[in-house]
């Protein structure tokens, strides 16, 4: 299997296609009819790491996948308000792998490009939710 950037797992290892635009570089989230509420946080967050969205449920081990996946249960948990459980589940995992994902986020968001990183993917789930919603509502 062919191995990403450096392949040390740090955030921004490969370049993302230049023609996306970026918020506080994460992708921005365009208007995309097949985004749903369900799978924006996915998207999101599968597209800030530049990995396949398919990635976060899988059982790889991977530094660069597991910080994904940390990631996209941080918030799910603390953004979208889910419970552990549910947070855990989403992405096929337990209640206290769920748990020790907040807790290693948490950590990291010490860090000021990390902390950036998850606020914009926070922005960017935001806009998706509320893009998906509107489309719901026609």
């Amino acid at each position: 299997m062919a191995r990403r950037g450096r392949g040390d797992g740090s955030v921004g290892d490969a370049a993302p296609p230049a023609n996306d635009r970026t918020v506080g570089g994460v992708p921005w989230v365009r208007h995309d009819p097949d985004l749903t509420e369900q799978n924006s946080l996915e998207a999101v967050v599968a597209r800030a790491f530049h990995l396949p969205a398919a990635d976060l449920s899988a059982p790889t081990r991977r530094a660069d996948v597991a910080l994904a996946r940390q990631v996209a249960i941080y918030v799910a948990h603390v953004g979208l308000a889910e419970t552990l459980t549910a947070a855990g589940r989403r992405f096929g995992r337990d209640r206290s792998t769920a748990a020790h994902a907040c807790r290693r986020v948490e950590d990291r968001r010490d860090d000021p490009g990390f902390d950036g990183l998850v606020a914009a993917i926070e922005a960017a789930v935001a806009v998706a939710r509320s893009n998906a919603g509107r489309e719901v509502a026609r």
